[in-house]
C-alpha cells in the first residue's frame, strides 16, 4: 500500500474506529482491515454507507432469536463487505442511520465480553421490511 494523503488516511482512520466500536470485533484492527479500509477509501464510498453497513450488520447478529446457535466474533472487517455491497445496490432512507444508531445503543459497552445480548423477550428486526 502506497502512502496515503491526509483525507485518505482520515478515512482508513475513522473505518477503522468505526469497526472498534462494535461489540463483536477485535480490539484493534489487523493490516488487513486496514487494506480493507483503504480499498472501500480508493472506491470513494461515503462513510454513512460504511458506518450503515457496519451498525445494520453488527445488529443483524446482535438481535438474532436468543435460542438461535451463537456465532463467533467477528475477525476481519470484509466480514462487513457483503452488507456494504447490498446497500450500494439497496439503498435506505438517510434517516436509518439514526434508528442504527438508536438500536445499537443498548448493546454500548458489551465489547468481546461473552455476555449475551439478547433480550429473551422481544426478537427485533433489522432487515428491508424494518426501514
Amino acid at each position: 500500500m502506497k502512502l496515503l494523503d491526509n483525507d485518505a488516511e482520515q478515512y482508513v482512520r475513522t473505518v477503522l474506529g468505526l469497526y472498534q466500536q462494535l461489540p463483536e470485533t477485535p480490539t484493534l484492527p489487523s493490516s488487513r482491515d486496514r487494506l480493507y479500509a483503504y480499498q472501500l477509501q480508493q472506491r470513494r464510498l461515503p462513510l454513512t454507507l460504511i458506518e450503515t453497513a457496519f451498525l445494520l450488520g453488527s445488529l443483524r447478529r446482535l438481535l438474532r432469536p436468543p435460542d438461535a446457535a451463537a456465532l463467533s466474533p467477528i475477525h476481519s472487517l470484509a466480514y462487513f463487505g457483503p452488507v456494504i455491497e447490498e446497500l450500494l445496490h439497496n439503498p435506505v432512507p438517510d434517516n436509518y442511520i439514526e434508528y442504527l444508531r438508536h438500536k445499537m445503543q443498548r448493546f454500548a459497552g458489551k465489547k468481546l465480553t461473552g455476555q449475551e445480548p439478547h433480550s429473551a423477550s422481544v426478537q427485533e428486526n433489522t432487515d428491508s421490511d424494518d426501514r
